[in-house]
């Protein structure tokens, strides 16, 4: 599943590409062809991104709503726009450019008071500039969940993932298993602002890199890692290999049915 950094840049990416333009909807699946010839021909006003949650406006109509899920992709392109296949949930087009969307959890035609409901169920967003780390904090501090739950669930923090989840933790030697009323104040502002941190770099360069300088490639003279999430990290995915800093063994668990990467050397139990 895309984390939040991702959601972030594709609603700049489809702004950049429709915004306040008039755009052609349509729906080849048939799943979405009552809303799309609803936004047929409006204009794209604003997009915008709450977690893992999508929204583009289309002023007085409302929002289209659009969660990825597991299985959901976006793909751009330049017009002349080909033939859609009959998996498009909705297509997106205008004289310069074409957006496809295939197999997504949700696409909906939203009120204003729709998409308020789903703001309200969310936690902060690390990339929204009117979040902060007060309201997880309320939350984490009462909390006898692992930190490492608490990060995944989005009615605690909005947009991390797996892979933030764990890189983060690392970067701050905290054992995931730790329980959120253990976590400091001061622990828990850090890996905020860490979160803010590296998830506008993965907007910037549309890809995960957790590792510090001094951990680099180049600088470690080892190669670059290979995988299809891309990016420079620590210890996801990198289960029983040597850790980048201390050179044990990178360890691996299930977590609430998620895979749960850590170094037991750099986060060891408070």
């Amino acid at each position: 599943m895309p984390e939040g950094h991702t959601i972030h840049r594709l609603a700049a990416d489809h702004f950049e590409r429709f915004g306040g333009r008039p755009v052609r909807a349509t729906s080849p699946q048939g799943k979405f062809s009552d809303s799309a010839a609803l936004v047929d021909g409006q204009v794209l006003e604003t997009t915008e991104a709450h977690g893992k949650h999508l929204f583009l406006g289309f002023g007085p109509l409302g929002w289209v709503h659009i969660h990825l899920g597991l299985f959901g992709k976006v793909a751009f392109g330049d017009a002349p726009a080909p033939p859609p296949t009959d998996t498009v949930r909705l297509r997106l087009a205008d004289p310069r450019s074409y957006v496809d969307l295939r197999g997504p959890t949700a696409c909906a035609l939203l009120t204003d008071a729709e998409k308020q409901a789903i703001h309200d169920r969310l936690g902060p967003d690390p990339l929204r500039p009117s979040d902060g780390p007060d309201r997880a904090w309320a939350r984490i501090s009462r909390s006898r969940t692992t930190i490492a739950a608490l990060l995944m669930d989005q009615k605690v923090v909005a947009g991390v993932g797996n892979v933030y989840r764990a890189e983060v933790l690392f970067r701050h030697g905290i054992d995931p298993y730790r329980t959120g009323r253990d976590l400091t104040r001061a622990e828990w502002d850090a890996i905020w602002h860490d979160l803010v941190l590296l998830m506008r770099e993965g907007v910037r360069n549309n890809r995960i890199d957790t590792v510090r300088p001094e951990h680099t490639p180049q600088a470690m003279g080892r190669p670059p890692r290979v995988d299809d999430h891309g990016g420079e990290v620590y210890v996801y995915r990198r289960a029983n290999l040597p850790c980048h800093v201390c050179s044990g063994a990178v360890r691996t668990a299930d977590l609430a049915s998620r895979n749960l990467f850590w170094c037991p050397s750099c986060q060891r139990p408070a």
